[in-house]
């Protein structure tokens, strides 16, 4: 009978000790969202105070021509894209937390340097550092919020930080002219932000993640196989061409667009200024909307729907003749932005698990390539087709989007890397895995 209460006692007081460790779970992963959202506004607006004057301090401090400048900034984000998918699948096995301390720091010190600079050379090599880091912090942000989150609150905490990103390139700028344009100070400024953010993110994210420690093949697997491995995932290659073709379309539509307005209409300055405002006016109007629309019709639907008011909004610019028109068709252009950003994000987050999901982020970063690919084709489509001509060829973008996204959630999931993809329940071993319940945290 003795032997029996001490049992009882026992499990009664491991049931407690349960709950604390879920309840404590449950509120360091609220702290981590709360600060990766907050955070990422704070760099957006850091990166908008010193980065959008990127040009004008080439020209003016430095006298580089346009072309050289337009290779000089670009070249920066190409290779970023190129390195982060290895960042994913090395803080699948490191944790997060060292991986994204390691690039805020050296986003800031890039940051920094290109205030300082005294030379193109010196200026050239801040630009690849500050852009190589910002590449790996943000697919692997992005996988630690899915890691401290609920499933069920991931499209609103990806919306949200969708929301506060765009709030502070919107804000940045203003800043940055108060402060000065042309001076090192917005610079020197924003390298300090990066580096508060990463010693905030070091002292609230606790080191050792529950899935570093290894359970599957996959999470024992070398870097360069764990990236071979979720490229081999035909969904998660859809996904990524279908986003290389989005980010053509909207991650640099000001460049193209800029071009065209200031060249064919008598006051394209003017109008591509009150353009910019509605665009971010409509960010933050529109966001929750869009995120009840997501909610109710899928992820699925609302990325096909979003690549649509995308189409419609392109054929609108190509034949617009006003501004009124041309401000009408850009609150359609930016209603698919607020769409097609979060569900693309849940997409890839419902194909990974915790074992992979920096590997699959850090993959599908490589649709960031886009932001090369639209000003270069938009460009000389613009120079040899005209305005309409490279407005039909994002429509076409957008179209072609839309269906590589719709041939990826068609597609079944892939065989594991320990064997089969179905397990003996007849389940999907990786659906399997991201439907598991289990603490964020160890």
């Amino acid at each position: 009978m003795a032997n029996a209460t001490a049992v009882a006692l026992e499990c009664e007081a491991l049931s407690k000790c349960g709950e604390l460790m879920r309840a404590y779970g449950e509120k360091t992963g609220q702290a981590i969202v709360l600060l990766l959202i907050a955070g990422s506004g704070m760099i957006a607006i850091a990166r908008g105070m010193s980065l959008t004057f990127l040009a004008i301090r080439l020209q003016q401090d430095f006298g580089l021509s346009p072309a050289l400048i337009g290779v000089l900034i670009g070249g920066g984000p190409l290779l970023g894209a190129a390195v982060s998918p290895f960042a994913g699948t090395i803080s699948d096995r490191i944790g997060r937390r060292v991986v994204l301390v390691t690039a805020l720091l050296f986003a800031g010190l890039g940051l920094v340097g290109l205030g300082l600079a005294q030379s193109v050379a010196a200026f050239a090599l801040a630009h690849i550092v500050s852009s190589v880091a910002a590449a790996v912090y943000e697919p692997v942000s992005r996988a630690l919020m899915s890691d401290a989150a609920p499933e069920k609150l991931r499209l609103k905490m990806f919306s949200w930080r969708y929301l506060v990103i765009n709030a502070g390139w919107a804000v940045g700028p203003m800043i940055g002219l108060a402060i000065g344009a042309n001076s090192p100070l917005p610079f020197v400024i924003a390298g300090i932000v990066h580096f508060a953010f990463a010693a905030a993110i070091f002292i609230v994210v606790p080191a050792v993640l529950a899935y570093s420690t290894g359970r599957t093949a996959f999470a024992k697997a070398p870097g360069i196989r764990r990236l071979g491995t979720a490229l081999r995932d035909r969904r998660l290659l859809f996904y990524v061409g279908g986003g290389v073709l989005l980010m053509a379309v909207y991650g640099q539509w000001s460049v193209t667009l800029s071009q065209y307005l200031t060249t064919n209409l008598a006051d394209g300055m003017k109008i591509f200024a009150w353009l910019v405002t509605t665009n971010a006016a409509v960010v933050v109007l529109a966001s929750a909307p869009a995120r009840m629309v997501i909610e109710k019709i899928g992820p699925m639907k609302a990325m096909v729907l979003g690549c649509l008011l995308f189409l419609g909004g392109e054929v609108g610019f190509a034949f617009a003749t006003n501004a009124t028109m041309l401000i009408g068709f850009m609150v359609l252009f930016t209603i698919g932005e607020v769409l097609v950003v979060p569900a693309e994000y849940v997409l890839v987050d419902k194909i990974a698990n915790d074992d992979n999901r920096g590997a699959y982020f850090g993959a599908h970063s490589l649709s960031s390539v886009g932001n090369f690919l639209g000003p270069l084709l938009g460009g000389l489509a613009l120079g040899a087709l005209g305005g309409q001509g490279m407005f039909m060829l994002f429509a076409i973008f957008a179209a072609g989007s839309a269906a590589l996204f719709a041939l990826g959630h068609a597609s079944p999931p892939p065989a594991s890397l320990d064997g089969p993809a179905v397990d003996g329940a007849g389940e999907m071993a990786g659906e399997a895995l991201h439907r598991t319940i289990r603490p964020a945290f160890a």
